[in-house]
């Protein structure tokens, strides 16, 4: 019998890609430049953002987006203050946080939607709380709606880990674009692929700013003339090596920038390929009595599949893993699960607010399988047949 063969991720490359790869080359110069540039505007445009800072990952753009934070004093962000999160997602959306010394406080999430319980953050919020890092899980949008209400009832600031859910809408807005700066990742198997990289979205020029400083080293050099962080002198040499921030180097390829701007013109038909996939899984996988799939909010752009094995199911976790590898189906546990069950947790300051019972459940239960921007609806139907043959031993 054939097996199923759906792998995690594939790549949506053609000629396109390879020629923008071979502009870079022959121009003889690789870091960080007009291709670059000229993607950062495209990527700002098509989301309907004023600025787009590329970096070298989704992770390095949640570290300067949390960084930039602390270094504008308008958003009064600072060592000790308390920061919301949800328990469940990738290690980078709180390392940034430890990292500038705030105060972690994990929430639980919902158990259908996957994304942080809104109704817990209410309760959540202490008078320490400054910010929620609001993430949108393997595609699935947040309902803005209510966080942005609660955040301005609170004064709070809103950051977004939309790493990944590019593509993502909600009440016809693009995710990634709700909090004061959103994250975005082009890593081999996100939405698209620039092999490594990562962008950050913001409307605020000062913001924006700063970002750029810290992406090279903390210097001036990349700065505007005009600018409210600092008023570059006009001697080129000195600004050339002047430093203002603790910055780093997490400056993308020129390369990465070139394959970006052909990746990026292909996005509206990799996302409606992957909610073709996702529509079809809803309505298939919603008919079996021993998991639970994500609640879509908004217009998902289905990063992936997650399938949680319900508490009553005569088989668990482990059987339908083992029954997927068998098929040569690549699955995962859902992003990190409960992050707070790591051993890293040990570093961080932290609080975890009332119980974790549904990111538990998802830690214990839970995994998801590959979509992809072409159709593998077949592919969905043989591992819906999976399942049915485990529910009836």
């Amino acid at each position: 019998m054939d097996t199923i063969d759906l792998p995690l991720a594939t790549d949506s490359w053609d000629e396109e890609e390879l020629k923008a790869i071979e502009k870079v080359v022959d121009s003889h110069y690789f870091t960080m430049g007009k291709e670059v540039e000229k993607y950062e505007r495209e990527f700002a445009d098509f989301f309907g953002a004023e600025f787009a800072v590329m970096v070298n990952s989704g992770s390095s753009a949640n570290l300067l987006s949390v960084a930039s934070l602390i270094f504008c004093d308008k958003y009064d962000l600072n060592p000790g203050d308390e920061v919301i999160v949800p328990a469940v997602s990738w290690a980078t959306t709180f390392y940034p946080l430890q990292q500038y010394d705030l105060k972690i406080k994990f929430v639980d999430i919902n158990k259908h939607t996957l994304n942080i319980d809104i109704k817990e953050i209410e309760n959540a919020i202490s008078a320490k709380t400054k910010a929620v890092f609001a993430v949108n899980l393997l595609g699935n949008s947040i309902n803005y709606k209510r966080l942005l209400k609660i955040a301005d009832d609170n004064n709070l600031i809103i950051i977004e880990d939309n790493c990944e859910s590019m593509g993502a809408k909600f009440n016809n807005k693009y995710t990634g674009t709700f909090g004061v700066l959103g994250t975005f990742s082009t890593f081999f198997s996100h939405h698209i692929s620039t092999m490594e990289g990562g962008m950050i979205l913001t409307d605020d020029e000062d913001l924006k700013n700063i970002l750029v400083s810290l992406r090279a080293h903390g210097w001036t050099r990349d700065l505007p003339e005009s600018n409210n962080l600092y008023k570059k002198g006009s001697n080129s040499f000195y600004e050339s090596f002047n430093f203002i921030l603790p910055g780093y180097n997490v400056r993308p390829l020129e390369i990465e920038g070139a394959i970006g701007t052909k990746q990026l013109k292909k996005l509206p038909s990799i996302v409606n390929g992957r909610r073709e996939n996702g529509t079809y899984f809803l309505e298939l996988f919603s008919d079996l009595d021993s998991v639970y799939i994500q609640k879509e909010i908004g217009e998902s752009s289905f990063f992936g599949f997650p399938i949680i094995v319900k508490e009553n199911a005569n088989f668990n976790r482990d059987d339908l893993v083992s029954e997927l590898q068998k098929n040569n189906v690549d699955c995962r546990p859902i992003v990190a699960g409960n992050f707070t069950k790591n051993e890293v947790i040990k570093y961080f300051k932290y609080t975890i607010f009332g119980d974790l019972k549904n990111a538990d459940f998802i830690h214990n239960n839970g995994l998801f399988i590959g979509n992809h921007h072409f159709d593998i609806k077949s592919k969905l139907n043989s591992i819906y047949k999976i399942i049915r043959v485990l529910e009836s031993k």
